[in-house]
């Protein structure tokens, strides 16, 4: 997944990695495109991850795990680095999440569960902020469930603020209902799918095992399959592709 969202960052792209898988998106960046990594703690300028050995805790990003620098890069207040956050000099963030809706909904601090720790960082701060919010994340729960909803459960961390998703299954774009592209108006668009079953057209195939009682087999607008995954129709799919 990170190596997807990292074939998707523009040269020239300030960016910021959030905690947890996102941090990954740093070592999967093609040679020679130049990208300026963001960590809301104080630095600019972060490469890959050191190798075993050679870590330097003093250089950390957000998440506590030892980063690189490149040349040029700079180490400053936190207070700045917010600053750069609220004032709208992120082109992309790139923030894992427990839900996403249709209409592009961020929860991703609290799952509002007794005895959770809520966990919000700066993540409200980037998800306003940034110009891009890119999600990346397992499509479903560790029990099964969708992440991908028609509306969310957990409390919020930004309104309408996601434009795209990466999953282990997809990539989808969240647009405004009936744009070009949605002619069914789902806020959905799949630009990609695992394990090579993106057909002509942007039809998707899936095998009878991932289709349950629908049209298994049989070609579906990208659309409506990904108003299927986001109604949670598809679960079988997460084990189909995955080899699970």
């Amino acid at each position: 997944m990170a190596a997807r969202v990292a074939q998707d960052i523009a040269d020239g792209a300030v960016v910021n990695p959030g905690i947890g898988m996102p941090t990954l998106v740093a070592n999967h960046l093609p040679a020679g495109r130049e990208v300026m990594m963001h960590s809301e703690n104080g630095v600019i300028g972060m490469g890959p991850a050191p190798p075993e050995g050679k870590e330097d805790y003093n250089l950390i990003n957000a998440g506590k795990q030892p980063v690189t620098l490149l040349a040029g890069g700079a180490f400053f207040h936190q207070a700045d680095s917010f600053a750069m956050m609220r004032g709208g000099h992120l082109d992309v963030c790139v923030l894992g999440a427990f839900q996403v809706s249709a209409s592009g909904d961020l929860a991703n601090w609290h799952t509002g569960a007794p005895g959770a720790i809520p966990a919000v960082g700066g993540a409200m701060d980037l998800a306003i902020g940034a110009k891009q919010i890119f999600v990346m994340m397992e499509h479903t729960t560790k029990t099964g469930e969708p992440k991908i909803v028609p509306q969310g459960s957990y409390p919020l961390t930004g309104i309408a603020c996601v434009s795209r998703i990466y999953t282990d299954l997809a990539v989808l774009d969240i647009t405004p209902d009936g744009r070009e592209g949605d002619p069914e108006g789902t806020g959905l668009v799949v630009r990609g799918a695992a394990g090579g079953h993106l057909g002509e057209a942007g039809s998707l195939r899936f095998p009878s095992s991932a289709c349950g009682p629908q049209r298994c087999g049989q070609p579906r607008s990208a659309v409506s399959v990904a108003l299927s995954v986001a109604l949670g129709r598809i679960t079988a799919l997460h084990f189909s592709i995955s080899g699970r």
